[in-house]
């Protein structure tokens, strides 16, 4: 019996498939037997048509995107459908984002433990190669020791690298909020505090990931974090 809140993401293969509809009702159907009964709200459905073999699914970011916003749960028809990509599940382990197969229910954390066992596996035979590669550059006379402590630009290239990843990170974090924004403007909501306001009512997280009341000032902020201008 599920309990929490829930985004769905569905995906056909073709462009047919997906204006047909073909393969999407026997997913919604999935998705919906497993949620039946108890303590659940779907918050969204996110529909992706296109190939296995692209690592471009803007559809899946979406929903993994409401996901972190809402502490919700990612929920897919088959295993199938993500199973292949094992990028994908190693990174959303280390995301912390849970996820659940209708048709496999019980073996979403099995599955992605048997993912990082495989990548700590190539880690290891990587690391193994690197000692390996070592000992031949030593045989060959290569010095090797212990690197001397970084020079002052080198130092501060450093604190600048941090500093841009700190910023990369909030950036990312910003566009998770970008399509309930654009749905909030789209229901004519013009202002900072009225978007606040909506966000409060809507239960979207502050930009800490902590629940609480919005204000206008982290709207303004937000925005123009995005790129655009700020509400008055």
């Amino acid at each position: 019996m599920a309990e929490g809140r829930f985004v769905s993401y569905l995906r056909v293969s073709t462009a047919k498939q997906g204006h047909s509809g073909l393969g999407l009702e026997a997913q919604r159907a999935a998705v919906a037997a497993y949620l039946n009964g108890g303590n659940w709200s779907l918050l969204a459905e996110h529909v992706e048509v296109e190939s296995g073999r692209t690592s471009d699914r803007p559809e899946l970011a979406a929903a993994l995107a409401a996901c972190r916003l809402h502490n919700a749960t990612l929920v897919i028809a088959k295993m199938d459908r993500l199973a292949r990509d094992a990028h994908f599940l190693l990174g959303l382990q280390k995301a912390g984002i849970d996820f659940v197969a209708a048709d496999m229910p019980n073996a979403n954390r099995l599955t992605v433990g048997i993912m990082a066992l495989v990548a700590e596996e190539e880690a290891r035979a990587i690391s193994a190669r690197t000692r390996a590669a070592l000992a031949a550059a030593k045989a060959r006379g290569v010095r090797l020791g212990t690197p001397r402590p970084p020079t002052p630009e080198q130092a501060r290239a450093a604190l600048l690298h941090a500093s841009v990843a700190r910023t990369a990170k909030a950036d990312r974090r910003a566009t998770d909020y970008a399509t309930t924004i654009a749905a909030i403007r789209a229901e004519g909501v013009t202002s900072a505090s009225a978007t606040a306001q909506a966000l409060t009512a809507r239960g979207v997280p502050l930009p800490s990931g902590k629940a609480g009341s919005w204000q206008a000032v982290q709207v303004q902020r937000l925005l123009a974090r995005l790129g655009r201008s700020p509400l008055a």
